[in-house]
């Protein structure tokens, strides 16, 4: 009878039994199962398995974590089953199959996205703290903005835009970059691709609505004598980008499969280049340009129709899809034509409110996952450049990753709009966004009518709105499961961490009885900074699903043994390593975070499974330069996994360490 034989009956019916299951595989910690309907699992009854340490739902994948063990779980599951495991990149293609499109289309996007979000998030904040300086009027400074009165500030404000022009008027190269990095193509010719959209030679996106045709035609025009070409460019625009992303990717694959193998590097980016490039100016861009005029259009007659309350409503709430879209930026025309017109806008009000609330449904997210330290690097932040007027950190990094925020961010602003379109609250300019966006507020609610006061009050009004409601419609759709399939209320909270599969032994070695009271000290295996265990980026670790102990932010990638003993696990990819002391003790120490995505790039191995080492004996060597590069957290959590059969004591306070000093103490019960 196998350890886990009885647990993997249990656990096989409490999913729903043999037939429920389209694919199952493993990771580090995880059994990983794609099941034809995921309603049929009995999520009470997995709790109470012994075996079992928790479970969620993530991209179409059901998971239950087991911890180190879960290579013999796996044994026993497939044994007592007769289902032929799979790998996990072919699991997670299963999984696919549970997402309806709309689903796959965000997948995407989200995959698309998740490495731009570093950028994107201190993009954001630098723009929102410019929109402050550059573009409100304070009444202490006589109604001038603080870049006019402070030479200062203005020097800041102009050096700002570097950083704030590389990534976002610069996005379709990332974009294009991360689709041939995604799907596996030359992610060198995705920046060159990118690059070709944005580059200097063109006429800036932001400029095109103020350049004539004529003009264009004359200065903005490669001439071929029979037919001319618009020298347009495409600055922080996504979808001609993401449409030439994957022209590139798929005529290389096209290319690479017909052309010798002998010749390939030189004529397979050629022919999948520059057709790509050609395609993107003649067919691609202006097909997205013709979009966008079609959404400025309707926006146009919105605005003019008796109906204009019922377009505040739909307006407000479809505006942060444009944003995803890039389609957004031709909104700006139709606010400027405004203000020509009639001196103000009311469509820039309710823009102002989409962005409050998308930031109050990323603060939802914060209060209610609560404690998951990782995710709040990118949801705190994105809650304060939204409340600025940049929204695309808080849609891209959070609201979009689980649908129910986004919804319920669309719901707010949709029903804050037409509030303030009912009371024809209007804008003197545009360009201040998020919260700051008040100051832009015309002085009247209309001609003849009411004070400065009154337009303030009001938009507060309108504010409070966009805030409350996207909040407790974020709260109430997770705890209901509307518009949610990721995140219930009664589920651990989805996470990032992807360990490799790893078909090892974990065998006992330890077989002689350990007295109680016996102590065995665990000493650090890294040098660097010792952090307590909560302070974790990945919730499975700071939790303590996978057990008691330690997180060191190393400043050296030699690792040593923590103690006497041996080498239990040790994955191919070199970034964990599963060790027992002699006393029992197990403890598994994971070099990073997300670092199998590496396969072993960057680590070198001293030791091989099953050897015995010494305290200090070096076991591996990682070169942490490579993993930051990659865009990987260096944190290395070093966790006790067998701590129930013991009291854990780990040293709880910040502070430097090196390798061999005392981090944790085990005490055998």
């Amino acid at each position: 009878m196998g350890k886990y034989e009885k647990d993997a009956r249990d656990l096989l019916a409490a999913i729903g039994g043999k037939e429920n299951v389209s694919a199952v595989t493993h990771c580090a910690t995880r059994m990983r199962f794609v099941l034809v309907d995921p309603k049929k699992a009995d999520q009470s009854k997995i709790e109470n398995i012994p075996v079992v340490k928790g479970m969620f739902t993530n991209a179409g994948q059901f998971q239950v974590i087991i911890g180190n063990d879960v290579p013999v779980f796996y044994a026993d599951f497939t044994a007592i089953s007769g289902i032929s495991g799979v790998s996990k990149e072919d699991a997670k293609s299963v999984a696919k199959q549970n997402q309806n499109p709309v689903q796959r289309v965000i997948t995407l996007l989200a995959e698309i996205f998740t490495p731009l979000l570093p950028a994107i998030i201190v993009g954001g904040l630098i723009l929102g703290f410019r929109n402050i300086l550059e573009g409100v009027q304070f009444g202490f400074l006589g109604n001038q903005t603080i870049v006019a009165v402070s030479p200062f500030w203005n020097g800041v404000n102009g050096f700002l835009w570097l950083p704030g022009e590389a990534i976002f008027h610069f996005l379709p190269v990332g974009i294009t970059w991360s689709i041939t990095r995604k799907m596996g193509a030359t992610e060198i010719l995705g920046i060159v691709l990118g690059i070709t959209l944005v580059s200097p030679q063109l006429l800036n996106a932001y400029a095109v609505n103020g350049t004539s045709a004529a003009d264009i035609a004359k200065n903005w025009s490669w001439d071929f004598g029979f037919f001319q070409v618009a020298k347009i460019g495409y600055q922080a625009q996504v979808i001609p980008a993401m449409m030439a992303g994957f022209l590139l990717v798929y005529l290389e694959r096209f290319f690479r499969k017909r052309i010798p193998e002998a010749v390939s590097m030189i004529f397979v980016p050629f022919f999948s280049l520059l057709p790509t490039i050609i395609a993107a100016h003649t067919v691609l861009g202006p097909i997205g340009w013709k979009i966008g005029s079609g959404i400025s259009w309707i926006v146009n007659a919105g605005l003019e129709s008796p109906l204009n309350w019922l377009f505040g409503g739909v307006f407000g709430a479809v505006y942060a899809p444009l944003v995803i879209t890039g389609l957004h930026h031709t909104t700006l025309a139709i606010d400027s034509q405004l203000i020509a017109d009639f001196g103000s806008t009311n469509l820039w009000p309710m823009i102002c409110l989409s962005n409050i609330a998308q930031g109050a449904a990323v603060l939802a997210i914060v209060i209610a996952h609560r404690g998951n330290k990782k995710e709040e690097q990118i949801s705190v932040p994105s809650v304060i450049s939204a409340w600025l007027g940049v929204t695309e950190p808080a849609m891209f990094g959070i609201n979009l990753k689980y649908v129910y925020p986004f919804v319920a961010a669309m719901i707010g602003s949709g029903l804050a709009g037409m509030f303030i379109t009912i009371m024809k609250v209007r804008a003197n300019a545009i360009g201040v966004g998020g919260l700051p966006g008040i100051l832009a507020i015309k002085n009247n609610l209309g001609v003849g009518k009411g004070t400065g006061a009154q337009g303030y009050v009001i938009f507060l009004i309108a504010m409070g709105i966009a805030i409350v409601v996207p909040i407790v419609l974020t709260l109430f759709f997770r705890k209901a499961g509307i518009f949610n399939k990721i995140d219930r209320a009664e589920q651990a909270i989805p996470v990032t961490l992807d360990e490799i599969d790893a078909q090892v032994s974990t065998e006992a070695v330890v077989n002689a009885t350990v007295a109680a009271g016996t102590k065995t000290a665990i000493v650090a295996p890294l040098t660097g900074e010792l952090l307590p265990l909560a302070q974790a980026k990945d919730p499975v670790f700071a939790q303590g699903t996978m057990g008691q102990g330690v997180v060191i932010e190393p400043s050296e990638g030699k690792l040593v043994a923590p103690f006497d003993g041996q080498v239990t696990l040790l994955f191919p990819t070199k970034h964990a390593i599963g060790l027992v002391s002699d006393t029992g003790v197990e403890v598994l120490i994971h070099v990073g975070l997300d670092t199998v995505e590496l396969d072993g790039k960057g680590f070198m191995t001293h030791v091989a499974q099953g050897d015995r080492v010494k305290q200090g004996q070096l076991l591996l060597e990682v070169d942490l330069n490579v993993i930051k590069e990659a865009g990987y957290a260096t944190q290395t959590p070093v966790i006790v996994t067998n701590s129930a059969d013991f009291q854990v004591d780990p040293k709880a306070e910040k502070q430097a360490i090196k390798a061999g000093d005392k981090v944790i103490t085990v005490t055998h019960r």
